[in-house]
């Protein structure tokens, strides 16, 4: 089964990767590999989850909001390679978790990405990973996740 089918399937809709908001550039591939840069939770341009996990922001809407930084990850994979059917492993996923310093679910809120991209790629979802609670991200959002994917 194609990627394209899986995600429809999934109802998943892959945008247009979000332009850079510093001096970076969203996705970096060298040799088979692709680096993304962090992803934070838009859509069109808009942030959907800002505030402190713990506090503002709640487990559910956390999870969400890092299901929504891999929908972007896999936006800014296309700007270097477009086919997504290519793609031969999710090496690893770094995910960051604006909470409180008692919060300790950053696991859990991962989850939202992990577990998307193990939807649409099967085994080759599966991928290291690490989960770390920070003081603040980027433009006040709540999640942001980068991505290591590897490619054929």
């Amino acid at each position: 089964m194609s990627i394209e089918t899986r995600l429809a399937e999934l109802g998943v809709v892959i945008p247009e990767a979000a332009k850079p908001v510093a001096a970076y550039v969203p996705a970096v591939r060298t040799g088979n590999l692709v680096f993304i840069s962090g992803q934070l939770p838009l859509v069109n341009g808009e942030l959907q989850c800002h505030g402190i996990v713990g506090r503002d922001v709640d487990i559910a809407q956390a999870t969400a909001a890092a299901r929504l930084c891999a929908i972007n990850g896999l936006a800014a994979l296309k700007t270097v390679e477009p086919d997504l059917n290519r793609v031969k492993r999710i090496v690893k996923i770094t995910g960051f978790v604006s909470s409180t310093p008692e919060f300790t679910a950053q696991p859990k809120v991962m989850n939202g990405a992990s577990e998307l991209l193990q939807a649409i790629f099967g085994e080759r979802g599966k991928h290291a990973r690490s989960s770390v609670g920070m003081a603040s991200l980027p433009l006040g959002a709540a999640v942001e996740v980068e991505m290591v994917v590897e490619v054929g």
